[in-house]
């Protein structure tokens, strides 16, 4: 099977290094809609280095390994060989109702632009739309970011599912779906703090749960001080990332309940700050927990349900070393890795007052419950280690249940 990749950007350059070292695939068809500088070896050497991974040969080999791994390029044809895999470069198509992937036998294609994240629009919308992939040709369309419906009161489409892999995988039907989202970084990180806990602890016993991730700079954000866009309201987007921590927003509150269900009956707030750092990032998850009487819930039980966890998913490590953001840079298939040293927890009786309720009784107004607050630290790599790996995982388990 032919994979197509729609886009070359951040995920999407990192997600054709993945492909090529895997070798799933027989064949990448990489859309990139334009030409890229003055030929096609001005891509491939966009391609073959990278200032937040080093060299694509140091990934696939080793760092010592310093040939290029690049080979046969055709600039009319658009074709080149990266580590022996066939790979076509589509330079002509923006919107994905245009790009060849029929006339190239790409069923499964992955898009990565960012640009197209709404199940709705139909695949003739003005400026192009995800659904369009389908009218040209692909079978199933992954998309790695959330889904965003624009329309107010639309519904998921019935085709349409947002996945993390080995967190909802049975939620993907394979005569059913053909558009799926592989949800953010920061979800997929944040589902793997949640559900060992939801499934050890239970959501009826969760009383509310926030979180803060403090996150690297994405493509999105200026490198210098701009004037905002017209009709901007969020001023910050468009100061610099070099030097400045920019609060922002993240969908996480709103993707997770697509992954984990239980999480719609839990009180839940999902914050952003941006750093200038250019990848690895960390999620502070806030719990608020009632207690069992006599028997509050201690750092210790929180570690070891991650512990037990992590024996049995490959996507969870858990860690008693003091890191730093760039330690957890390109650790595979982590969608996280706790920092068992920095849970903490505290239990205290919190008092009810019944009677703002419509609850009291005379001197039982008043009742204490016993709360024990949690907090809890989970790295990612929000690019290649953490996510763009899973991301392929995904696309694997799709494309093996394809006929």
């Amino acid at each position: 099977m032919k994979l197509g990749l729609n886009g070359l950007g951040r995920i999407g350059k990192l997600s054709l290094w993945h492909h090529v070292g895997r070798k799933h695939f027989s064949e990448i068809v990489a859309n990139v809609g334009r030409e890229i500088g003055t030929s096609l070896n001005d891509l491939a050497a966009s391609i073959e280095r990278d200032s937040s991974y080093g060299r694509l040969s140091g990934y696939l080999f080793g760092a010592c390994h310093d040939q290029r791994v690049i080979e046969e390029l055709n600039d009319k044809e658009g074709t080149m060989r990266v580590n022996g895999v066939p790979v076509k470069i589509l330079r002509t198509a923006r919107n994905p109702k245009d790009i060849a992937w029929k006339e190239n036998d790409v069923r499964l294609v992955v898009d990565t632009t960012g640009v197209f994240t709404d199940p709705t629009a139909g695949p003739d919308s003005p400026r192009g739309a995800f659904r369009g992939h389908l009218q040209a040709g692909a079978e199933k369309v992954l998309l790695s970011a959330p889904f965003k419906i624009k329309e107010k009161g639309m519904a998921m489409p019935d085709d349409a599912v947002t996945t993390v892999m080995g967190i909802n995988d049975e939620d993907y039907i394979p005569g059913k779906h053909t558009l799926i989202s592989a949800a953010s970084c920061t979800t997929t990180c944040l589902s793997y703090m949640i559900k060992p806990l939801l499934d050890q602890i239970g959501a009826e016993n969760f009383l509310s749960a926030s979180m803060v991730t403090v996150h690297a700079a994405t493509g999105s954000q200026q490198v210098l001080d701009r004037l905002p866009n017209t009709g901007a309201t969020d001023l910050r987007k468009s100061r610099s990332i070099l030097n400045n921590i920019i609060l922002t927003t993240t969908g996480a509150a709103r993707a997770l309940p697509l992954v984990i269900p239980e999480m719609r009956s839990i009180g839940f707030i999902a914050e952003s700050v941006r750093i200038p750092t250019n990848t690895g990032s960390i999620i502070v998850l806030v719990l608020n927990l009632q207690d069992d009487l006599g028997d509050p819930i201690k750092r210790d039980k929180i570690n070891t349900i991650y512990q037990e966890f992590a024996k049995t998913s490959p996507y969870l490590l858990y860690s008693e070393e003091q890191n730093v953001s760039s330690d957890v840079i390109g650790m595979p298939f982590a969608a996280t890795i706790i920092e068992g040293t920095e849970t903490h927890t505290r239990t205290a009786n919190i008092q009810v007052n019944l009677a703002k309720l419509g609850l009291g009784n005379g001197d039982k107004d008043k009742i204490d419950v016993p709360v024990t607050q949690a907090v809890i630290y989970g790295w990612y790599d929000n690019e290649l280690g953490s996510y763009t790996n899973m991301l392929a995982d995904r696309t694997v388990s799709i494309a093996d249940q394809m006929v």
